[in-house]
């Protein structure tokens, strides 16, 4: 068993309303206590998208009581990894933290049917990045 603290991942977006949301749900339902999450916005909904909330909770993921963070640099700082999903200059750079951008479609304004196939691009993207830290992904 490991000694080390679980890395801390922070997930941004725009509106910290869909595709932030989404990633940090699968990774917090994946990963467990392995792993810290963190999700925010650099201009946050005042909701979480209603499409969002029902496709996660198609695949028994509940979000509904989540709501939209705004982004700060305290929360920049306390994360090993950054992941910014379209939230472009508005998110802060700091020397020596690791940053990746996941390209993915942006849910806002889209129905069910277009939202699920984005959901299911970050779950892989999310199970991708559980293995890529070396944490076995939940059942």
């Amino acid at each position: 068993m490991s000694t080390s603290p679980a890395p801390s991942v922070l997930f941004v977006c725009v509106h910290n309303a869909g595709r932030s949301q989404m990633a940090a749900a699968f990774l917090t339902h994946l990963g467990g206590t392995r792993v810290q999450v963190r999700s925010a916005g650099s201009a946050p909904a005042s909701t979480v998208n209603p499409a969002v909330v029902e496709a996660m909770a198609e695949i028994g993921i509940d979000i509904s009581a989540e709501t939209p963070k705004v982004l700060t640099s305290e929360a920049v700082q306390a994360s090993d990894l950054v992941i910014t999903m379209g939230c472009g200059d508005a998110c802060p750079y700091f020397p020596g933290k690791r940053y990746l951008d996941w390209q993915l479609e942006d849910p806002a304004g889209q129905g069910i049917a277009a939202v699920r196939p984005i959901r299911d691009e970050i779950e892989q993207r999310v199970r991708g990045l559980l293995a890529e830290l070396g944490i076995e992904a939940a059942a």
